[in-house]
């Protein structure tokens, strides 16, 4: 059974799997508009993906939360199937039409796509309006700190 995890603001715990955030700002996997929750395979990654978008470093009270999902309830997506712009930053709209697609498709409530940040790791999408996402064991948010030297 895979594990992922999410580290959050602190005072979006309650609405962490909700897609709201994405659906406000769009990101690499999603145009606005479009309800997902993106996490991460490690806790390690999370907090990398989390700290990318710190720009600048600011300090808030974070979350982790631990998932888990069967096996069964994820597409695997191949780096080689990916648009050739896929990694470039800001995200591109072919990038953001991969994630559209499978929402709009409700193929899966799990999409595996490798992680911009670390190459070969793994970051998973999840989509909450799937039929299946209540499958997806969601922990209880533990408090998650930064170690002050990647904030500087």
């Amino acid at each position: 059974m895979p594990d992922a995890w999410r580290i959050v603001k602190e005072k979006h715990a309650t609405v962490a799997f909700s897609g709201e955030g994405a659906a406000k700002s769009g990101g690499r996997w999603n145009s606005r508009g479009v309800p997902v929750v993106y996490t991460s395979s490690t806790k390690s990654l999370a907090a990398l993906e989390s700290l990318v978008h710190l720009i600048p470093p600011v300090r808030f009270k974070y979350v982790a939360i631990h998932i888990k999902f069967d096996d069964a309830l994820v597409e695997i997506v191949a780096p080689t199937s990916l648009p050739s712009d896929w990694q470039v930053e800001p995200p591109s709209p072919s990038s953001q039409r991969v994630g559209v697609a499978w929402v709009l498709a409700a193929r899966s409530a799990v999409l595996a796509l490798p992680s911009v940040i670390v190459s070969g790791e793994l970051n998973f999408l999840l989509n909450p309006a799937h039929r299946d996402f209540k499958k997806i064991t969601i922990g209880k948010p533990e408090r998650f700190t930064f170690d002050s030297r990647l904030l500087t």
